[in-house]
């Protein structure tokens, strides 16, 4: 299963969200490898970080910020169970080249208007992508959430009837993520960071149930 992470705004937490769903898989005993398709190259910066702290290798990361990502992934992805992307931002080649790639397609916002309006070019390429992948799933995801603003709950009342749809499961605005972005660590290793942690797996464990 390959699922890619886009969004055309940046700063919504596709990196961290694409390492924290292959911690999860990775810790259930799937093979999985995340694919940075960023050229900031932000999941390679936290690999190399996990390396020099000599922490334990839990997934493969490779860099293919590349338009032609969909031809190449195959191969790149042989042997594994899940494959993650974590797409660039305002790169819409490489975008659209990991819609086509994708089995799922997971869209991150934070509840905010600004992440609405960035979302629906998000949305354009998708119906773009249905053209040549006809019924390609996608799901919103709202990550950083307060569950007590008043915004919050406006957000998950408006997409209650979205398309697509957003996933039942969020992520809340934790300072656990911050430390591990520093540290190359997922945040079931970092102190203060079991309520992030569950939230992760619940997330995983809803995209999981779509694959069934």
């Amino acid at each position: 299963m390959i699922v890619a992470l886009l969004n055309q705004k940046g700063g919504v937490g596709k990196t961290t969200l694409a390492l924290h769903l292959a911690g999860q898989w990775a810790a259930k005993g799937a093979r999985v490898l995340v694919v940075d398709a960023d050229p900031q190259g932000s999941a390679l910066d936290w690999s190399e970080q996990r390396g020099r702290e000599g922490l334990a290798r839990l997934f493969g990361v490779v860099g293919l910020p590349r338009d032609m990502l969909h031809r190449e992934l195959p191969e790149v992805a042989r042997g594994y169970d899940r494959v993650v992307i974590d797409g660039p931002p305002r790169v819409a080649g490489i975008a659209r080249s990991a819609l086509i790639a994708a089995d799922l397609v997971l869209i991150p916002a934070t509840p905010s208007p600004f992440d609405g309006w960035a979302s629906a070019e998000m949305l354009r390429q998708l119906d773009e992508a249905r053209v040549y992948r006809p019924g390609l799933p996608a799901r919103l995801l709202l990550n950083r959430v307060s569950s007590r603003t008043i915004i919050a709950r406006e957000t998950a009342d408006a997409l209650a009837d979205h398309d697509p749809p957003a996933l039942s499961n969020r992520i809340g605005q934790r300072i656990a993520f911050a430390d591990t972005a520093r540290s190359g660590r997922l945040v079931h290793e970092v102190p203060a960071g079991a309520i992030a942690a569950q939230e992760i797996a619940a997330v995983a464990a809803e995209i999981d149930g779509l694959s069934t």
